[in-house]
């Protein structure tokens, strides 16, 4: 009866997994992690990882890898017919191994280095019209047990499952990009360019030598004034690259307190410190097949720096508090507006790493130098907030196109994606007047200190910058405090006594 049951229980986990197969799963990682788990309970094992073929050289990657050393076991790779996964493979037959030790095929390398005690291998074949493409691994029956001939059976049951779970996931990618070719196609230049808005000659420029660079895996700066879109920039070039399909992992460092950027960047292991109840995977990792971008780069401390050149130069790093030496799989972005060639001049950013770093700058210019852009810009917000506030604002007035274009944008696009949306509120006719945009007291022009006294003057700038300031921070005072170089206490007094308001 018991067996009936086991059984039964067994049938009806396939049943589960093979509708989820059937279904559209934007996380295939996902899908065959479920799988594996269900595989592992059902054949009573302590670990156990799925690792696909390369086509090209035979070599085995760890996909997923389950039990208490699943994430180191992902920075190895098998070379082909390496191991009991790689024999597996060239002879597309299953295998049990009960005593690894008494196993010549055994690769006790991958054990060794994890620090991980293999007793024995279940690894059966996954095959597709009976060409194997990659291997489930069951390891250690638990309680010191023998994995069993029923074991295997049931074991290549899922394995067809995971094998078939590959084939519809590539399917779907390949699907996804024959389609976006199809709409490139049929709609030119425009569905490549649909992210960044622009017609002025200084954006075409810019949009043709990110095509160029895309393709590269080299490093890039980019560097330019807050509000610029230098995040947009980031997703061009990767959304162009070959790294397309992975993840675009992004950090904006100065965000992140010091003290944990470390962890936020490379992960930690448990009991790395205090609070660190369980291991955590880093942005590194978890970028890996894709790309990492990271914001305001040279806010980073000098530790970081130095671990995030280890990084650029050999590609290993080290999860804090552990010894086990991992491979990053990435590439890397980073932006600043701040000049780093002044930041390494004095001391505050390193050298070695800002070169690493600049392999290929790439500067965006700010909104005033390319004006062609702010019409198309302004209607694009002004669309956008109609929709959010239900509301049919037809245009700008003359007067308001006027000094929309007169306007210094020392904010850049971010101050005049603010601007249109506080005039879209407070608008209550069809068109936005100058009224309703705010901007000639903020204007950063000389004819607005024609007349006024030194004070006024210098009160006058001090408002503008700390205003800008302000609104590049998206109003957050310690940030804004830390780009002017001021203490925060001092920065609340000022716009106190400015009378600086949040519009």
């Amino acid at each position: 009866m018991l067996e009936n049951s086991e059984t039964s229980r067994k049938i009806q986990k396939l049943i589960e997994i093979n509708s989820n197969i059937n279904g559209d799963y934007s996380d295939p990682k996902e899908q065959l992690q479920q799988i594996l788990e269900s595989a592992m309970n059902l054949s009573s094992g302590e670990s156990s990882s799925i690792l696909l073929r390369n086509e090209k050289d035979g070599s085995l990657h760890f996909e997923v890898a389950l039990g208490p050393k699943g994430s180191e076991v992902m920075d190895f790779t098998l070379k082909s017919g390496e191991g009991i996964a790689g024999w597996v493979t060239q002879n597309n037959r299953s295998l049990i191994v009960n005593d690894v030790d008494e196993d010549r095929r055994f690769y006790a390398q991958i054990s060794r280095q994890i620090g991980y005690k293999t007793r024995s291998i279940l690894a059966v074949p996954m095959r597709v019209w009976n060409h194997c493409i990659g291997v489930i691994e069951i390891i250690n029956k638990t309680n010191g047990g023998h994995f069993s001939d029923e074991d295997r059976q049931w074991l290549e049951i899922f394995a067809n499952q995971a094998a078939l779970a590959v084939i519809n996931s590539q399917a779907r990618v390949k699907d996804r990009m024959r389609i976006r070719e199809l709409e490139g196609l049929r709609e030119g230049e425009a569905a490549r360019y649909q992210t960044l808005l622009y017609q002025s000659d200084a954006m075409k420029n810019l949009m043709a030598m990110i095509d160029r660079i895309a393709t590269s895996e080299a490093s890039v700066l980019i560097h330019g004034e807050s509000g610029v879109g230098k995040e947009l920039a980031a997703e061009q070039i990767h959304a162009r690259s070959p790294r397309a399909e992975g993840p675009l992992v992004r950090i904006n460092c100065p965000s992140i307190p010091e003290q944990l950027l470390e962890s936020e960047l490379f992960g930690h292991v448990k009991g790395a410190f205090t609070d660190a109840f369980q291991d955590r995977q880093g942005k590194i990792e978890a970028a890996r097949g894709g790309t990492l971008f990271l914001d305001e780069i040279a806010d980073i401390s000098p530790q970081v720096q130095a671990k995030l050149l280890r990084v650029l130069e050999s590609g290993n790093y080290e999860p804090l508090g552990s010894n086990q030496v991992k491979k990053a799989d990435i590439r890397i972005l980073a932006a600043s507006n701040k000049e780093l060639e002044r930041e390494v001049q004095e001391g505050r950013f390193r050298e070695d790493l800002f070169y690493r770093l600049n392999v290929i700058p790439l500067y965006i210019p700010p909104l005033r130098r390319r004006k062609d852009d702010i019409p198309m810009l302004a209607e694009h917000f002004l669309g956008k907030f109609n929709r959010e506030l239900n509301k049919s604002i037809q245009g700008f007035s003359a007067e308001a196109h006027e000094q929309l274009m007169n306007y210094a944008w020392p904010g850049n696009i971010r101050e005049l994606h603010n601007a249109v949306e506080r005039a879209a509120v407070l608008c209550t006719d069809n068109q936005i007047s100058p009224e309703h945009l705010h901007l000639a007291g903020d204007s950063f022009t000389g004819e607005l200190y024609l007349g006024k006294s030194l004070k006024d003057s210098l009160n006058l700038f001090k408002k503008h910058l700390i205003r800008s300031t302000l609104l590049e921070s998206n109003w957050n005072q310690t940030l804004a405090a830390q780009r002017l170089e001021i203490q925060r206490t001092y920065l609340s007094r000022l716009i106190k006594e400015l009378g600086i308001e949040r519009s």
